[in-house]
């Protein structure tokens, strides 16, 4: 605090967390305008708003904790909330919570992986993954709705949750409108009527996904919590997911994620790296990878590796990227 009243404001030269004259405090729970009528020491015009210091360190300390919690509250850009489409593919990032640890022990890689092969695999299929000490990466693509119907039927119906019997149910009704209609081309089915609340609140197979994820993240959060005697949340929300459109796209996200670890340098070089699909991708063991398909892509194993390990540098930060 300066002398005779005066300080420097904390909202231009210090903070900059002002928002239309609003302080927020750090737990960001509380909007509490304030106010004063003394004059900056920096010459600022005076303004409602301002946060008088209470000394210099005193204040990085706030500004510290007001933009770890500020920035986990901003918006994700849409470009990262893709909607989930049948055969569409996507590449899936999630961190931690304030970028802690996701993995303890190569016990938690395997029960991460074990928990994504049960809970995801009838969903979608993988290309390719990496597990990083505080987030991953997956490339995968979305089944058939017939596929994921045909799977939700075999399941009894006390394993499934309430969103897959939604969307189970409302999947059979309009399979059975659909069939009406096709014998009587008049008639207008009851899921149809205007104001109807089946019509209303149709899970869609986007919602689906979500959902699912959601569980994965939160299956593998509660045995790490209790394993390691955790409380809270473990994964940052919402997970993040970009839309492979492009040819190029698709090339760009297999070696940025085989590269992944590289990049973020725990390794000099990616193929020495444990914890990624790499070493299923060249080799001949069992794999529920879509192997043949990234193979053929690329031509053989040779030039797949080959160009990994040309291009993998220049695509640390291609459009599909996702980091935070």
């Amino acid at each position: 605090m300066a002398q005779g009243g005066e300080f420097e404001c904390g909202s231009y030269h210090t903070s900059g967390f002002r928002r239309k004259n609003i302080f927020y405090d750090k737990n960001l729970l509380a909007k509490t305008p304030l106010k004063h009528k003394s004059k900056c020491v920096k010459g600022c015009q005076p303004f409602k708003g301002w946060q008088p210091c209470a000394g210099r360190l005193q204040v990085q300390r706030l500004v510290n904790l007001l933009k770890k919690s500020y920035l986990g509250y901003m918006p994700v850009p849409q470009k990262y909330l893709a909607d989930f489409e049948e055969g569409c593919i996507y590449h899936i990032y999630n961190r931690t919570n304030n970028k802690e640890k996701l993995f303890l022990s190569d016990d938690n890689r395997s029960f991460f992986l074990k928990r994504y092969k049960e809970i995801l695999s009838p969903f979608t299929d993988t290309y390719c993954w990496c597990l990083l000490p505080n987030h991953f990466h997956l490339l995968i693509k979305v089944k058939s709705e017939d596929t994921i119907i045909t799977y939700l039927q075999s399941k009894p119906k006390a394993e499934l949750t309430i969103t897959e019997k939604k969307f189970l149910a409302q999947r059979v009704v309009q399979r059975v409108a659909n069939l009406s209609k096709v014998g009587n081309p008049g008639q207008q089915s009851a899921g149809s009527k205007v104001g109807n609340p089946d019509q209303q609140s149709v899970i869609t197979l986007s919602q689906l996904l979500e959902q699912t994820f959601k569980r994965f993240f939160q299956s593998y959060a509660l045995a790490f919590n209790k394993q390691h005697s955790r409380q809270g949340n473990l994964f940052y929300k919402p997970f993040k997911r970009v839309l492979i459109e492009k040819d190029t796209q698709f090339t760009m996200a297999i070696i940025y994620i085989h590269a992944n670890a590289a990049k973020h340098k725990l390794v000099k070089d990616f193929t020495t790296y444990a914890w990624s699909s790499w070493h299923s991708i060249i080799s001949n063991q069992p794999t529920l990878l879509l192997r043949d398909e990234l193979i053929d892509w690329f031509g053989n194993v040779e030039i797949i590796i080959k160009i990994h390990k040309e291009q993998a540098e220049y695509y640390y930060d291609c459009d599909v990227a996702i980091e935070d």
